[in-house]
């Protein structure tokens, strides 16, 4: 029976990757879970529990070698390979995503981008061709891609979503403000600045004086 990760486990991964390839640029070699943890804001503990469902790393007293560590990581999150992105919408928030440069450094290459404004389409950003909606099922026919990015409003990213997946993506980076409904073997994670204030908001009331 395979042991079933809890999600939380695989969020924190590439946290911890970040942080040692930080450490590696430091000249740091070896790193206790101690240490980490005090980086991070997690318990010692929680990091070796993470860290064992995958297998054995470091020695008791000794930490774990940075590197050797950072490079495992990397495996078992598939970053130790390329992958093709495509952007659907080209609005304020879609012309940030594609101009942004962090994701080529990481292995994440948008290769298409897709919009229905007439503006838009036939242009270059970031040097990335700007394609017409309508070509979205036809170009990932031909073209694979492994991550869609949905940055369309609300009403039109259920339909998007569909498009992607039945073009065979299972891997979608939403930012839109709604949550799709997707088949269980196709991982989404929304992103919705709004959604995350608000929800900081129950803190900043919860410590007000009573009765403000």
């Amino acid at each position: 029976m395979t042991l079933e990760i809890p999600e939380v486990v695989i969020n924190r991964l590439p946290v911890y990757a970040r942080a040692l390839a930080a450490l590696a640029l430091d000249g740091e070699t070896v790193v206790s879970s101690q240490t980490l943890g005090e980086r991070l804001d997690v318990t010692p503990a929680q990091i070796r529990k993470d860290l064992s469902y995958f297998g054995r790393f470091g020695k008791q007293g000794r930490g774990y070698n940075v590197l050797g560590l950072l490079a495992k990581l990397r495996e078992i999150l598939g970053l130790d390979r390329k992958w093709r992105v495509c952007l659907v919408g080209l609005g304020r928030l879609g012309q940030a995503i594609a101009e942004y440069g962090g994701f080529e450094p990481q292995g994440f290459q948008i290769v298409a981008i897709f919009d229905s404004d007439p503006a838009s389409v036939g242009k270059l950003v970031n040097a990335v061709h700007v394609h017409d909606s309508a070509e979205l099922d036809s170009f990932l026919r031909q073209n694979p891609v492994d991550i869609g990015i949905v940055a369309v409003p609300a009403h039109a990213a259920q339909q998007v979503v569909d498009r992607l997946v039945n073009a065979g993506i299972r891997a979608i980076l939403n930012y839109a403000p709604m949550t799709p409904h997707v088949a269980r073997d196709v991982a989404v994670r929304n992103i919705d600045p709004v959604l995350a204030m608000q929800s900081m908001t129950f803190y900043i009331k919860k410590a007000e004086p009573s009765g403000k």
